[in-house]
């Protein structure tokens, strides 16, 4: 169990980056006799709230994980409610997100969503450009694996074309050609409901990332539950790989 909140004379920055994967909606609705339609409208809520308490707490970049390319595979009457949930999302929140400060980028696939909302994730990214509190990350039919491909590809078409010399690939080229290029890779990655797996989340940006495990169900999230989430990354030694104290 994770203690009491400090004071807040007593915390320490927050870290630039928090990654989530949103876990526990379905759980959450069967342990209610509910469909898990309604755990994913009170996970919505919890995204709400994660939001504008991450921006409170000063947190830059928030990547949050919500519809990932394995997702495609669950049955398509939920595939189609989540899809919905998203519409209903990125028409009814763009308003308020702005008004807050927050710079919306989506990374994925989007050849693999429906052109509407292609199209509503467009507007929505062009009408929050230029905000700076904290820039918002939604990974939308998206898989690390994919992305790692994706980058080599288009690093072997440089050198293909003669704009490149294989001699100097290094990891700041690979990370120019991710989807996340510009965002610092995450210096905490939260996982939700109990489970401790990464599930092909930013597997190329999280090499030094603190994973921390809560076994709260994601609709119960916000920001208090975030808060100690940090409190608890802040009791951690940070090495990068160097010998320890």
């Amino acid at each position: 169990m994770m203690g009491a909140l400090p004071s807040q004379a007593d915390v320490p920055p927050p870290p630039t980056h928090v990654a989530i994967i949103m876990d526990g909606n379905g759980r959450w609705a069967r342990a209610r006799a509910l469909p898990r339609t309604a755990g994913h409208r009170r996970g919505a809520e919890a995204v709400r709230k994660t939001v504008r308490g991450a921006a409170e707490l000063g947190v830059g970049y928030l990547t949050l994980y919500g519809f990932s390319s394995e997702n495609w595979k669950r049955p398509a009457s939920e595939v189609d409610d989540l899809m919905t949930l998203l519409r209903f999302y990125l028409r009814s929140e763009i308003a308020e997100l702005h008004k807050n400060g927050v710079k919306l980028k989506v990374i994925g696939e989007r050849q693999r969503l429906a052109p509407d909302i292609v199209s509503l994730i467009e507007q929505a990214e062009a009408q929050t450009a230029a905000n700076t509190r904290l820039v918002l990350t939604v990974a939308l039919s998206y898989g690390g694996r994919t992305e790692i491909v994706v980058a080599a590809r288009r690093l072997a078409e440089e050198v293909a074309a003669g704009r490149l010399d294989p001699a100097d690939i290094d990891d700041r080229a690979f990370e120019q050609h991710l989807t996340t290029s510009g965002v610092p890779d995450p210096d905490l990655i939260i996982r939700t409901s109990g489970e401790q797996r990464l599930s092909n989340f930013l597997l190329w940006q999280s090499a030094y990332s603190e994973l921390i495990f809560v076994d709260t169900l994601w609709p119960d999230f916000d920001k208090e539950e975030l808060q100690r989430t940090i409190q608890e990354f802040h009791r951690r030694e940070r090495r990068y790989g160097a010998a320890g104290g």
